[in-house]
C-alpha cells in the first residue's frame, strides 16, 4: 500500500476537511477491503464519524484530524490483514475501529504490529485495547485476573494463551474449571452420569477449545490427561503443577474456594481467574471470593490484573449497548441511594 498524503503528526484546524488519500496496491484485495456494497466502510464512516469515499484503489478519508487518523490506521490495519492471507469480516472491522480509538492513547499501535496468539486453528490477535493490555499481561504475569463484562473475551484469550502454551511445550497440560453454582456443587441432584451432570456449566469452556485445535485433538488430550475439564469442587485437595489453569466464572466462588483455589498452584502453573462482579449469583449474604481476592491480592508481586469495560465488549454490537444500559441504570439507582440517605 501507497500512502499519498501522509498523515500529519500534528494537523491544524485548516486541515479538518482536508482529505487524506489512501492508495492500495493490490486491486484484487479491494473488494475484501470494502466489503459486499461497501458495507465495511459504512461500519467505518458510522464508527469513527468520517466520510469514506473509494475510487479504484484509493480510498479518500474526511473528517476531523483525530477521526481521519483513526480511520487512516483502521483501514491500514485491515488491509495488513488481507496481505498476510487473511479476510476481513464485519467483526474485523469493529475491531479495527476499537483499536483505531486507542492510538492516540496507546503508542503500541499501529495495528499492523500487533501481537498475537498463535494455535493450531491460526492465530487469535487483540480485538479492543483492553484485549491488547490483557494480552501482554498473560506473556508477564503467572496468575492473572481479568475483570469485566461478558463479551469482552477474558476467557476466550485465556485458552487461547493456555492452547499455545501447551502446543509449544510451556506447560504439561490444561485445567479448566468453573464453579457450578447453580447446582450448589451438589451435583447429585441433577439428572445423568457425572460428565452429564457437570457439562451445561462447563460448555462454554469446550466451545473455546474448539476454536483452538482440531477436534480429534481435543478429544484425544483429554483422554491422555493433557486437557481437563471439571468443576471447581474437584480441584480440593490436589496440587496443580506445570500446567495451565483457568477459573471461569470466578465471581461466583465463595472466599474458601477462591483461597481453596489460589493455593493449588504448583511447579511451573500459570492460573488465570476470570469473572465479573456485576453478575454474582450467590445465595444473598455470601461474600464473592473473586472481590474479596480482588482487594487482597492487588499489588502482590507476580500477580497481573486486566480490567474491561463495556468498550471491551467484542460479541455483537448490541451487548455492548445491553451492558451500558444495565451500568447506566446502576449507577443511577445509586445516586439515588446518595441522595436519599443525605436526606436522612
Amino acid at each position: 500500500m501507497n500512502q499519498i498524503t501522509p498523515r500529519p503528526a500534528r494537523p491544524d484546524a485548516s486541515a479538518a476537511l482536508r482529505p487524506v488519500m489512501l492508495q492500495f496496491n493490490n486491486n484484487a484485495l479491494m473488494p475484501a477491503l470494502l466489503g459486499e456494497h461497501d458495507r465495511h466502510l459504512v461500519r467505518l464512516e458510522q464508527g469513527l464519524g468520517v466520510r469514506l469515499a473509494c475510487k479504484g484503489n484509493r480510498v479518500a478519508i474526511t473528517g476531523e484530524p483525530e477521526a481521519v487518523g483513526m480511520a487512516q490506521a483502521a483501514l491500514e490495519g485491515l488491509w495488513a490483514r488481507l496481505e498476510r492471507g487473511l479476510g476481513v469480516t464485519a467483526g474485523d472491522v469493529d475491531a479495527a475501529i476499537r483499536l483505531g480509538r486507542g492510538t492516540d492513547e496507546d503508542p503500541r499501535l499501529p495495528l499492523s504490529d500487533l501481537p498475537a496468539i498463535r494455535t493450531r486453528r491460526g492465530s487469535v490477535g487483540p480485538r479492543s485495547p483492553g484485549q491488547l493490555a490483557y494480552m501482554e499481561t498473560l506473556a508477564r504475569h503467572e496468575m492473572v485476573f481479568a475483570l469485566g463484562p461478558a463479551g469482552t473475551g477474558k476467557t476466550y484469550l485465556a485458552v487461547a494463551q493456555a492452547v499455545a502454551m501447551l502446543m509449544g511445550g510451556g506447560v504439561e497440560r490444561i485445567v479448566l474449571c468453573r464453579p457450578a453454582v447453580e447446582a450448589g456443587e451438589r451435583l447429585g441432584f441433577l439428572p445423568g452420569d457425572l460428565k452429564e451432570k457437570i457439562d451445561p456449566y462447563l460448555r462454554p469452556l469446550y466451545d473455546a477449545l474448539h476454536d483452538m485445535m482440531p477436534g480429534d485433538q481435543v478429544f484425544r488430550r483429554m483422554e491422555k490427561g493433557e486437557i481437563e475439564v471439571a468443576p471447581l469442587a474437584f480441584m480440593r485437595g490436589r496440587t496443580l503443577a506445570h500446567s495451565f489453569v483457568i477459573l471461569d466464572e470466578a465471581q461466583n466462588t465463595t472466599e474458601a474456594q477462591m483461597k481453596m483455589f489460589l493455593t493449588r498452584m504448583g511447579e511451573g502453573t500459570r492460573m488465570v481467574i476470570t469473572g465479573d462482579l456485576t453478575q454474582i449469583d450467590l445465595p444473598v449474604g455470601t461474600r464473592s471470593g473473586l472481590r474479596d481476592a480482588v482487594e487482597t491480592l492487588e499489588g502482590v508481586q507476580g500477580i497481573g490484573f486486566a480490567r474491561f469495560d463495556v468498550g471491551d465488549v467484542v460479541r455483537h454490537p448490541l451487548v455492548g449497548r445491553i451492558v451500558a444500559a444495565y451500568e447506566q441504570r446502576a449507577a443511577a439507582a445509586r445516586d439515588t441511594r446518595r441522595e436519599q440517605d443525605g436526606h436522612s
